[in-house]
């Protein structure tokens, strides 16, 4: 299992470059595409459009596209056998240490997950349990007797592996898992149990055939002490993939989508591992058999544990929002050449893209799509920049976490939401498999699940919101969260995100305005979002701050959730908004920014629409300006129209890599 090379014979990960032939698969996409579209690719691109480019331009079309009608067994192979290639051609393992082959970017690693997922999202998956779930647990978590041992194997893919977290009885609870691991002073080993049939560890990646090894969470005692989840190495395989003695392994069989992902269960009888293998930069056990950590406080240290994989999230983000993007670019494709029923003047029968209702469907899901993509960009940058920060700063990490969560939330909301949407615009031709949207719909239903209940994140995002990042999640309980928010939450002060002087110019001009200059005012679109985060924001704390006082912690919080989930997706709209408005900012084709500018007025609009009955009742908004809205969302979808298919192809997916039938063989003109 263990790799003979020593640290120091590095092989770095390729850096992403021009194509080179990848032998025994077929050619690169030749993705011909508009100006506007290659301007809209380079605007959106951010830190690492390089990469990007460099993808679209090496990656065979056959790596990309799986065939949908695989056995499960045959699917799995496939899947495995196309990440090894990934792998090889540099494009998964960019976030480890530069001396053990990789280029210590952990922001490139969420856009090699990104890029997996433009093409079949059970790679996507195979690659974040391998190398950001169990290979990060393995960095983040482990020491330097770990990193030399195994971090050189799992980046090769010599050592495949998979983490056990989840429990049958505990998904989100993950501090209330049942798994035990227990330090045996005799032997100097951890002795890993589970307890009984809700300590199952279920639904996970590479438990079912492909792992040898997993990273297991449970309770770590040491004598009469139990100091909270930890996490340990435990083999479960041998070499051919027999189970080890001890360990019990399941296979979950079909899923929901997926195919390719082998997921299962594992149990565990009394399996002893060295003491060693325990993962324990946060805390471990020394040689004499003490328990040591350098975090005191053990609600502080399981977050400061579960923070470092942080990256997760923010892939899965990423991954959520290239489904819509997928989605979207199959059904426009589809609308701009389609067509149904005849009308006066029209020349035949009137195209789909041509009818307002389906403008309607398509172009506001492509606005919120590019809005999410600046704020992804954002978001990864962050990743990064605090990576390389020489001193930590926690109540930046603890923002990153808390923007994560709700980044991830947002965007894969709006990924299942739209890949439905999607394929009822296409009809159905939308319903076969050939054509790339059931499957893709398929695929990402679960990511509202992993990485985070989206409710649970939610909750996450109102609950750093309401301390003001000041205290860690873990120092909190449901009582001292309450007690902090109604006592310290007076009024709300907003932070602002992303270029905050033209923010705070952008804001304060619409403040000189007449009414009929604002609907497509950017400071009055932003004074509109900023404004309903803090009424929410503060109306919460308010809430709370009341209910405090007569009532028990738990039913304080659980009668505002409504309140507490709304304050939530207000503050992530803002952040999103101020994104988009920093990365037109940021755009220096003029065609290219003028799109934008229009997509940015039709993202805002159609949230504003959507809330209007919100905005009316708290006199934000009289009824005939929320009709004016709907109107002038109208107008922007007409004036969008012609451009429908450079805004995908701005979207950065090649027509190649969509894996869609009908737009190569459309049936209906045959």
């Amino acid at each position: 299992m263990t790799s003979t090379t020593t640290p120091d014979q590095t092989h770095p990960l390729p850096e992403a470059g021009g194509p080179r032939p990848v032998e025994g698969h077929g050619d690169p996409a030749t993705d011909r595409i508009s100006p506007l579209g290659q301007a809209l690719r380079e605007a959106t691109g951010g830190r690492w459009q390089h990469v990007r480019e460099a993808a679209r331009a090496e990656l065979p079309v056959d790596l990309m596209l799986r065939d949908p009608a695989l056995s499960i067994e045959a699917a799995r192979d496939w899947t495995l056998e196309t990440l090894q290639v990934i792998n090889a051609l540099g494009y998964s393992a960019s976030g480890y240490p530069k001396e053990y082959g990789g280029l210590d970017d952990e922001g490139r690693s969420t856009v090699d997950f990104e890029l997996a997922a433009h093409g079949d999202l059970s790679v996507a998956i195979k690659s974040g349990v391998q190398f950001g779930l169990f290979g990060g647990a393995v960095s983040a978590l482990g020491t330097q007797w770990h990193h030399d041992r195994y971090l050189r194997d799992l980046i090769e893919m010599r050592l495949l592996g998979c983490y056990a977290m989840t429990e049958i009885g505990h998904g989100s609870d993950v501090a209330s898992l049942e798994t035990t691991l227990t330090f045996d002073p005799g032997g100097d080993e951890i002795v890993v149990h589970s307890p009984g049939p809700s300590a199952r560890k279920a639904y996970i990646g590479g438990a079912a055939r492909d792992a040898r090894i997993a990273v297991v969470y449970g309770q770590l005692w040491v004598g009469e002490d139990c100091h909270g989840v930890h996490a340990v190495l435990v083999p479960i395989r041998d070499e051919s993939g027999v189970a080890l003695p001890g360990v019990t392994t399941g296979d979950h069989g079909a899923k929901g989508g997926l195919a390719g992902v082998d997921n299962g269960t594992l149990m565990f009888d009394r399996v002893r591992v060295p003491r060693e293998m325990l993962l324990n930069r946060y805390g471990g056990v020394r040689d004499d058999g003490v328990y040591e950590s350098p975090i005191d406080n053990p609600n502080r240290r399981f977050f400061t544990m579960l923070g470092t994989l942080v990256r997760g999230r923010i892939s899965i983000a990423s991954g959520g929002a290239v489904v819509a993007r997928k989605a979207l670019s199959i059904a426009t494709r589809y609308a701009v050449a389609r067509r149904q029923f005849s009308a006066p003047g029209h020349d035949g029968e009137v195209l789909l893209i041509d009818y307002l209702a389906h403008q309607r469907k398509l172009l506001p899901a492509i606005a919120t799509s590019y809005a999410l993509m600046f704020a992804q960009n954002e978001l990864t940058e962050r990743l990064q920049d605090l990576h390389e920060a020489p001193e930590k700063d926690q109540e930046a990490q603890r923002e990153l976490e808390t923007r994560a969560a709700g980044m991830k939330a947002m965007a894969t909301r709006h990924g299942n939401d739209t890949a439905q949407m999607c394929r009822e615009a296409c009809g159905g031709a939308g319903y076969l498999a050939e054509n790339g949207l059931t499957v893709l719909r398929q695929d990402a239903d679960v990511f509202a699940t992993f990485e985070g209940d989206n409710t649970v994140l939610l909750q996450l995002v109102a609950k750093g919101l309401l301390t003001n990042y000041k205290e860690m999640f873990g120092d909190l309980d449901m009582l001292g969260m309450v007690q902090f928010a109604a006592r310290s939450f007076g009024g709300a002060v907003i932070e602002r995100t992303a270029a905050r002087p033209l923010i705070n110019r952008l804001v304060a001009a619409a403040a000189r305005r007449s009414e009929d200059e604002e609907l497509l005012d950017r400071g009055w679109h932003l004074a509109m979002f900023e404004d309903r985060e803090r009424h929410v924001l503060e109306t919460l704390a308010g809430r709370l701050r009341k209910a405090s006082k007569g009532e028990d912690s738990f039913e304080a919080f659980n009668s505002a959730q409504d309140h507490v989930l709304l304050a939530a997706r207000t503050h992530m709209d803002r952040v999103i908004l101020e994104a988009f408005v920093a990365g037109i900012e940021a755009c220096s084709d003029p065609v290219a920014q003028d799109r934008l500018e229009r997509l940015c007025d039709l993202y805002v609009l159609c949230s504003l629409e959507a809330d209007s009955g919100w905005f009316q009742q708290h006199n934000r908004m009289s009824a005939t300006r929320a009709k004016a809205i709907t109107a002038q969302v109208n107008e922007l979808c007409r004036a969008l129209r012609p451009d429908a298919i450079a805004l995908v192809e701005g979207m950065g997916i090649p027509e190649e890599w969509l894996g869609s039938t009908m737009l190569v063989e459309p049936s209906w003109t045959a």
